[in-house]
């Protein structure tokens, strides 16, 4: 099913219905200020693991969406320094990596002690998460080392079927995020992406 939306001031039902459809441990496509993200509650096992297998993808990790930095604290391990990073730029195309709190689901950071966290600058998924509790998983739409898709019309050709959702904002420009891992001493740029990183060279 796909619906389309206004990416600037998102219609209420439209919200609500997607937020149904996580409640039901279902998998949408959502649009951020980046790219389009496959979506799912993060406490839902069952649908963070269709995921994998949508993306055909090991078991390595997911970031997540959260509404604002005070919840990030409950899952990340957050020093003042990264805070005031953060403060300055998100919302924002940024993806932050932190050591984890134990709230944070195994499913989402296999092996790993760290995750990655986003607050998109888009008015769609920050109100996704807001209406939805919780945070939601972010990842990007594609097959495992596949080129991202950016049409909602080709996303859904290719995962009509596999997903209960589609968020039509229209076509994105094809642009990841900049990762840059916060859970050391000193920053580390993981990904150069749309977020500017001078501030951490």
């Amino acid at each position: 099913m796909l619906i389309e939306i206004n990416n600037l001031t998102p219609e209420y039902p439209k919200i609500k219905q997607a937020v149904e459809i996580l409640n039901n441990c279902g998998v949408i496509v959502y649009p951020t200020d980046t790219i389009y993200g496959f979506g799912a509650d993060i406490f839902c096992a069952d649908a963070v693991e269709r995921i994998y297998k949508i993306k055909q993808k090991k078991a390595s990790g997911f970031s997540f969406i959260c509404p604002d930095l005070t919840e990030i604290s409950k899952y990340a391990i957050v020093s003042d320094y990264a805070y005031r990073i953060m403060k300055r730029l998100l919302p924002g195309p940024y993806t932050f990596i932190f050591k984890a709190t134990k709230l944070v689901p195994k499913k989402l950071i296999p092996n790993k002690n760290t995750v990655a966290i986003r607050i998109p600058d888009n008015a769609v998924c920050l109100e996704l998460v807001k209406q939805l509790g919780h945070p939601l998983v972010s990842t990007s739409v594609n097959v495992s080392q596949e080129p991202h898709f950016s049409d909602p019309l080709e996303i859904e050709k290719t995962f009509g079927d596999k997903v209960d959702l589609i968020i039509d904002a229209g076509i994105l420009k094809n642009e990841p995020s900049s990762v840059i891992d916060l859970s050391g001493d000193a920053p580390v740029i993981i990904r150069r992406g749309k977020g500017d990183v001078t501030l951490f060279e």
